[in-house]
């Protein structure tokens, strides 16, 4: 996926999780944070930030804060990416050579999944987790507790136990990147259920990442438990 219209800008404040405060050609802008998640060690005093312009007039912000700078890393920190270039990815034959139909925002009993497909050899489903918190080059899920994440992995669980493939795809937004763990000191129940999710495929990919795109990549990394 691209961005058209990237600025470059100094991160300043976030009063909320929904907008920030940035320098951009020497004024004070206030931008859209696409992305709920705390990003406490990403949006510091001072940061390098991406925007990108919208084209909505009549908008609120005429911003949106995409991706930041981590020393010589740059992170996409947009929430909504993730499930756009894993469709991308599958969808150009990717995550199965031969999918035949891959459906967002699939219900399935009580739940609803990013994504169901088909193949002439199976159904399954796939929820798509973005990971933006990086340590030491291991990157790390979730960066804050996440009982929706939490319910997904049980209810994925029981779609396997019920005969369906199911996949829990982390799109790691960088790369650069060693490995991935669940990360059990800011959610240890997540883990725990990681751990227990008999039947779920775990995946973790790298992405390309510059300040005008993000593309998922077939480069996987090791998954610690």
């Amino acid at each position: 996926m691209r961005y058209p219209n990237i600025s470059k800008a100094a991160f300043l404040d976030r009063p909320n999780r929904f907008v920030a405060h940035v320098l951009l050609e020497g004024r004070r802008e206030t931008c859209h944070v696409k992305n709920t998640g705390r990003c406490r060690e990403l949006l510091l005093p001072g940061a390098a930030v991406w925007l990108c312009r919208s084209d909505n007039p009549g908008r609120r912000t005429a911003f949106d804060l995409v991706a930041v700078e981590k020393g010589p890393r740059l992170i996409n920190i947009d929430a909504q990416a993730p499930n756009a270039v894993f469709a991308e990815w599958a969808r150009a034959g990717r995550f199965l050579p031969d999918l035949t139909l891959l459906k967002p925002e699939q219900t399935w009993g009580a739940s609803r999944f990013d994504f169901y497909y088909e193949t002439p050899e199976e159904r399954g489903f796939v929820e798509v987790k973005g990971v933006t918190l990086e340590e030491d080059g291991t990157a790390a899920f979730p960066d804050a507790p996440t009982e929706r994440g939490l319910r997904h992995v049980e209810e994925l669980t029981a779609c396997a136990a019920a005969g369906y493939r199911a996949h829990l795809f982390f799109v790691i937004q960088m790369a650069d990147i060693r490995a991935f763990r669940p990360n059990d000191r800011t959610h240890p129940a997540f883990g725990a259920a990681l751990r227990a999710a008999d039947g779920v495929r775990l995946h973790a990919h790298l992405c390309w990442v510059t300040p005008e795109s993000l593309v998922l990549t077939d480069e996987t990394v090791p998954i610690l438990l």
